[in-house]
């Protein structure tokens, strides 16, 4: 029947699923197939029996499925619709009446009439609505129609009013298995729609997110490109056009050779399979790799992060993201030429100033100068000592290079001694220091570098513990490495300052707050010295505790020297 409705609504210019039409509209549908079977039959009446249109019965037969299809059409349902029996129903309940008169009136001359009878139980079942009340009603409805001949001719016979029962009963069966089906049916309607509403909603959610994600990508001034696993790109926002462009990476497989993009020199070319693509396509993920794109004036820095996309397991692509830090790099290589240029200008009047303060004080007579003169003296030339070793930190910090002149050394001296020329610093701090090596800890190093390493670490022990205390050096072989220990009990750091420490220029809180001295250089120069000897520095800290560094280095002979006595 849905079929026989749709093609019916087709053949109107109605295309729109009928669950979907207006309530009007999907009454005068469900009439439409009764009327039409109607039409259907009168050309075979008139054919077998034209006297059955004289007949009074079929007239009004015709009479009331004319009034129930008119007010399938005129009435407006959707108002009336507030029962829990729907309104409508008074169309299926006429078209019984209808089916009874036609039956009446023209059964002698065309069997079947009361087949007619299915549409209106169709009608009740497909409602949904009270399915007792739709049972009953389909079953007395088509019972009236099947005995209706007899009721209109008065014989009330036993045979008469039960021969016909079996079409009530099968109306009744069909009633059953529609409502069944529909009530199935209308699940399954509900299952779809909420599963059309959910699907909608993620199409809408979704939408927003890729117009969400479009924005991010074309306000951030990151460059950013995804490929999917056979190198295809398939994403790619306006900055990282930008990047194409001035590499001049146009698409062209033959361009691919003569992109611009250098190493860290800016001057040598990136060999095609060691380019940033070509690692992340490789499956590689990697971050802050530095390359440079362009040529001339145009020519930026670029730090470049990937990471690879997987699914299920499998490769499916990656995503590399460029960022532009050309005025980073430039502004580092800025700091890093002033403090060299700045630090080789001061070292030679240092040197200078240093050189002729040891002349006037070796050839000072103290018997002959008053004793603050000769004082102001060593002052003057401590200061300018201490200033020329600063100097040479910015210098060793601005070269980044460390040259060693290794020789075995025997580290106990060597603390011993670092202990006594920071006995003056200690005392005056009110800091006792505490020796703790073995005799036989020799290794092959650099001692002067090893000495500033010593001072560097009891310099910063002492100036952190500005209430007195004590520091603690040691010294002690494990295994194949030389460890090197300086404890003190100052004013230690915190978790966040913990991770700033080897960060040039750095100075906790702490110190700040104290007043203490100092240009943050100290323990950078020391871990390149350390990291120079092919050994590791770390250390343990507690804010109001103190501070402990360990100096692991390895040991190692010298096949040509002599041992020490």
């Amino acid at each position: 029947m849905y079929s026989l409705e749709r093609r019916a609504l087709e053949l109107l210019g109605i295309r729109t699923a009928l669950h979907k039409l207006p309530l009007r509209l999907r009454v005068a549908a469900s009439q439409l197939p009764l009327v039409l079977s109607v039409i259907l039959a009168l050309p075979i009446v008139a054919a077998v029996s034209p006297v059955t249109f004289t007949r009074d019965a079929f007239q009004l037969g015709l009479l009331l499925l004319a009034v129930a299809s008119a007010a399938s059409v005129i009435v407006p349902w959707g108002r009336l619709s507030r029962w829990s029996v729907p309104a409508y129903w008074v169309i299926p309940l006429l078209d019984f009446a209808a089916i009874g008169c036609l039956y009446t009136g023209g059964r002698s001359s065309v069997t079947g009439l009361s087949l007619l009878c299915l549409f209106p139980v169709f009608w009740l079942a497909w409602s949904g609505a009270a399915h007792r009340l739709g049972a009953v009603l389909s079953f007395l409805g088509t019972l009236a129609v099947v005995w209706s001949p007899a009721i209109s001719t008065g014989a009330n016979s036993v045979a008469e009013l039960a021969g016909p029962l079996l079409i009530p009963v099968i109306m009744l069966a069909i009633f059953s298995t529609v409502a069944i089906v529909q009530g199935d049916t209308a699940a399954q309607h509900e299952r779809l729609a909420a599963t059309e509403a959910e699907l909608q909603s993620s199409l809408e959610e979704t939408s927003l997110r890729s117009q969400l994600l479009d924005a991010v990508l074309e306000t951030v001034d990151v460059g950013v490109v995804a490929m999917d696993a056979a190198g295809r790109t398939v994403l790619m926002n306006s900055r990282q056009r930008t990047n194409h462009a001035l590499a001049r990476l146009d698409g062209r497989p033959e361009s691919s050779e003569n992109a611009l993009i250098f190493d860290l020199d800016q001057v040598t070319r990136i060999p095609v399979g060691q380019r940033p693509s070509e690692r992340a396509m490789r499956e590689e993920s990697f971050s802050d790799v530095i390359v440079w794109v362009g040529a001339g004036e145009r020519q930026r820095a670029l730090t470049v992060c990937a990471r690879a996309l997987r699914t299920n397991g499998a490769f499916a692509g990656s995503v590399v993201a460029y960022s532009d830090v050309t005025d980073m790099v430039n502004a580092l290589n800025a700091r890093e030429d002033f403090v060299s240029s700045v630090s080789h200008e001061l070292r030679t009047p240092l040197t200078s100033i240093i050189g002729y303060l040891d002349l006037v004080l070796d050839d000072l007579d103290p018997e002959s100068v008053p004793a603050h003169v000769n004082t102001s003296l060593q002052v003057a030339q401590r200061n300018a000592e201490r200033l020329l070793l600063l100097v040479a930190d910015l210098l060793t910090t601005a070269s980044g290079t460390m040259h060693l002149h290794k020789e075995e050394t025997d580290m106990a001296a060597l603390v011993q001694a670092c202990l006594n020329a920071a006995e003056v610093r200690a005392g005056a701090a009110g800091v006792a220091l505490s020796f703790d090596c073995e005799p036989e800890a020799n290794a092959l190093v650099d001692p002067d570098r090893m000495s500033q390493v010593l001072d560097n670490l009891l310099s910063n022990a002492i100036k952190y513990s500005p209430d007195g205390g004590k520091v603690t050096v040691r010294a002690r072989t494990e295994g194949s490495n030389l460890v090197l220990e300086v404890e003190d009990a100052g004013i230690g750091m915190s978790e966040a300052d913990q991770r700033e420490v080897f960060t040039k220029f750095f100075r906790t809180g702490q110190v700040k707050k104290a007043a203490i001295p100092g240009v943050g250089l100290g323990l950078v120069i020391t871990k390149s010295i350390v990291e120079a000897h092919g050994g590791q520095i770390s250390f343990h800290s507690e804010l109001g505790a103190g501070t402990t560094f360990h100096v692991s280095l390895p040991i190692l002979r010298s096949t040509a020297a002599v041992p020490l006595k």
